[in-house]
């Protein structure tokens, strides 16, 4: 679902761009604020993030459509770290994928945070999952709410991507067309990844059940003893970057497929405005391994993602120390 600069103008992804940035200062001041904020969350924040990273490297086909989709992961990261670490999180893997990696424009960032991290962690995590699965979680809620978040969070981020495009004026693809394909191949997409995200929250539940966000009252007592989770999401990372990554589906995923259905082929006209050229410039200059053609692009990225992710989360969360050891 990363748009490319192609599909929004300028004022519309400058003004994504101005609500995506608040977004992220307020959740830096929540995330510094929460007494979670410890070396425990950091490590978990770091480790999950380059675990997603490699993660949505994996395309899975949708049968019978010729389309393929990914993980957003943002449920399942809420699920651990609640929304707004989760948000600043996914944020983190998307700028690495724009920057490192060319995947999503410049440009366009500020609508790609919007719809695919604040859909799913700031919206369908809190609204729907929480809700559903409610402080006693099972197998039954975890599954329902897993399906209904992870689809209505693609959903939204869906109906984002056309309302961008649409109100940018940039393309001549026909509003009603395109919203149906996007919403109902998404739909599908938040299948595969309602199911997949259970799995794990089953699993963990199971394994370490106090680990899951605020599950329990005491969280700095959740995050105790997480070495295993920690060495195990960062196993996960490895293999899913290092080799899984290889047996990705090769069809268009559902943002590439939806346009070509209308155009015959998914590739757009870039804009020839000149804000839009200079941040193709930039990301031109700055992506050493566009389009994950390098043979180790998964396992360098996911360690971009967990140093980001932890530079990120320490500087935030200083001041927050020095007060503590003052204290003491």
């Amino acid at each position: 679902m990363h748009m490319a600069d192609a599909l929004v103008s300028t004022p519309i992804a400058l003004g994504a761009g101005v609500v995506a940035t608040g977004l992220l200062g307020l959740a830096g001041y929540k995330v510094n604020k929460e007494k979670e904020s410890n070396l425990g969350i950091v490590s978990l924040m770091g480790v999950l993030g380059a675990f997603i990273f490699a993660a949505q490297m994996i395309n899975f086909t949708i049968p019978g459509t010729g389309s393929s989709g990914h993980i957003i992961g943002g449920i399942l990261l809420a699920s651990f770290l609640g929304p707004w670490a989760a948000f600043l999180t996914l944020t983190s893997v998307l700028i690495i994928q724009c920057m490192i990696f060319a995947d999503g424009g410049l440009l366009a960032l500020g609508c790609n945070i919007l719809n695919m991290a604040a859909m799913s962690t700031l919206v369908a995590y809190p609204l729907i999952f929480r809700p559903i699965v409610g402080s006693r979680p099972n197998n039954v809620k975890i599954i329902v709410a897993s399906l209904a978040a992870s689809m209505i969070g693609l959903e939204l981020g869906a109906l984002g991507v056309v309302l961008e495009t649409y109100l940018s004026g940039l393309t001549a693809l026909p509003f009603r067309t395109f919203i149906s394909l996007m919403t109902g191949i998404h739909l599908f997409i938040g299948i595969g990844e309602g199911l997949a995200t259970a799995a794990i929250l089953i699993f963990v539940v199971k394994s370490r059940p106090n680990i899951l966000y605020k599950f329990h009252t005491d969280q700095s007592d959740a995050l105790k003893n997480i070495k295993n989770v920690l060495i195990g999401f960062g196993i996960g990372a490895l293999i899913l970057g290092g080799g899984i990554a290889f047996l990705a589906s090769e069809y268009p995923d559902g943002l590439e497929w939806s346009i070509e259905k209308i155009t015959g082929s998914t590739e757009l006209i870039a804009s020839s405005d000149a804000i839009a050229i200079a941040a193709d410039r930039v990301r031109t200059s700055t992506s050493i391994m566009p389009d994950y053609d390098n043979n180790l692009s998964g396992i360098l990225g996911a360690l971009m993602v967990l140093i980001v992710v932890w530079s990120i989360t320490y500087l935030i969360t200083r001041r927050q120390r020095k007060n503590s050891s003052s204290k003491e």
